[in-house]
């Protein structure tokens, strides 16, 4: 018996794995962002991408152009009126579980153009 055995018999809410094991699982469950740029934050959203911010340290490096291979939505700048029923049909188009990230003040309390 290993002790990996004696571990998990003596205390079964224990996890032991080898450390590339939940590397792996780490990059296997990272999120998908898709970017939805409408003002001056999404500019702030594709230097979260370069080498000084590294996102890629959070698994998140590859946004993606389409909805349906997305995991998490993150909408920078105002959302207008006629803009929110295409957010809308964005949003149903994403995979289960989904998730949305509203970044900046536009996006977070309608800025100061509302």
């Amino acid at each position: 018996m290993g002790l990996e055995n004696i571990i998990a018999e003596a205390l079964p809410e224990i996890l032991t794995t080898r450390l590339d094991s939940l590397i792996n699982w780490a990059r296997k469950s990272s999120l998908w962002p898709a970017t939805f740029g409408l003002a001056c934050c999404a500019i702030e959203m594709m230097n979260a991408t370069s080498g000084r911010n590294d996102l890629a340290r959070f698994g998140s490096e590859v946004f993606r152009a389409s909805p349906r291979q997305a995991d998490v939505m993150i909408v920078s700048g105002r959302v207008s009126r006629k803009m929110a029923p295409v957010l809308r049909r964005i949003y149903d188009q994403m995979p289960e579980p989904k998730w949305v990230i509203s970044m900046g003040p536009c996006a977070t309390s309608g800025g100061v153009t509302a």
